[in-house]
């Protein structure tokens, strides 16, 4: 499936800096049409968020903190999170033979509920998940129920953000060292962003690409090194040769 770029044209310039961005659908444009004040939000929690050198540092990738930050930002503008719970009711109809003294339909009824898949967060008529570096597995889920809930009527737009791959793995390792690090550990906390079963707009993008949403207009969203601070982003003299997802896959490195 073709990826569109109307986001280019309905994302302000200054969010745009500090994100990347992929979508289906144009559904970019789709949400700041549909609903222009939940557009505005989605906007306004993109442009105040700023990455943390925690958020790098500590181990696992700190995929809660800021998954908790993002949600945290949303709740307080009115969105939560939501489970579309299903129920199936069959009906068997048995038709009355007359011949026999039968006059009505004899009804049986079954009945199958699922309970459905949580959305992070949820408001009006969009759904949005934030996957910080959490198991890829994730993405499937996320897109299915999108394509589930488009289908069913309930959204117009679903929204997933995650974070963007080689700029972060190249600035965990500077972090690293900023802290006094030596280069193995650096490598060490890069590789929780480099390993191949984690989420990211790559692997997001081919599964958009392939079209697992189907016909649901899909946002992606990355947060990337341009989102941390002014105040700790690290000279550019001051930091190391930077460290590539190529490179760490080439070397094993002891466990720890």
């Amino acid at each position: 499936m073709e990826l569109t770029s109307a986001f280019a044209h309905v994302v302000p310039e200054q969010v745009r800096r500090r994100y990347e961005f992929r979508e289906v659908r144009n559904a970019a444009a789709v949400l700041a049409a549909a609903d222009p004040a939940v557009w505005l939000e989605l906007v306004a929690v993109l442009d105040t968020f700023v990455l943390r050198p925690d958020h790098l540092l500590e181990p696992g990738g700190n995929k809660s903190a800021v998954a908790a930050e993002l949600d945290e930002h949303f709740r307080r503008r009115g969105w939560r999170e939501a489970r579309v719970d299903t129920a199936t009711t069959l009906s068997l109809h048995r038709m009355p033979h007359r011949e026999a003294g039968e006059q009505w339909p004899e009804i049986t009824e079954s009945t199958v509920s699922n309970q459905g898949y949580k959305v992070d967060n949820f408001k009006g008529r969009v759904a949005l998940d934030v996957e910080w570096n959490a198991k890829d597995g994730n993405l499937d889920r996320d897109i299915g129920a999108y394509r589930f809930l488009y289908e069913s009527g309930l959204i117009d737009v679903g929204v997933i953000v995650t974070r963007s791959t080689q700029d972060i793995v190249a600035l965990a390792a500077t972090l690293s060292v900023r802290q006094g690090q030596d280069r193995e550990a650096a490598e060490r906390t890069a590789r929780r962003f480099a390993t191949s079963t984690t989420t990211n707009i790559e692997k997001l993008q081919h599964r958009l690409a392939r079209g697992d949403a189907g016909g649901c207009p899909v946002l992606a969203v990355a947060i990337t090194a341009a989102t941390l601070s002014d105040e700790q982003r690290p000279p550019e003299d001051e930091a190391p040769a930077l460290i590539s997802i190529t490179e760490l896959d080439s070397r094993t490195l002891p466990a720890g």
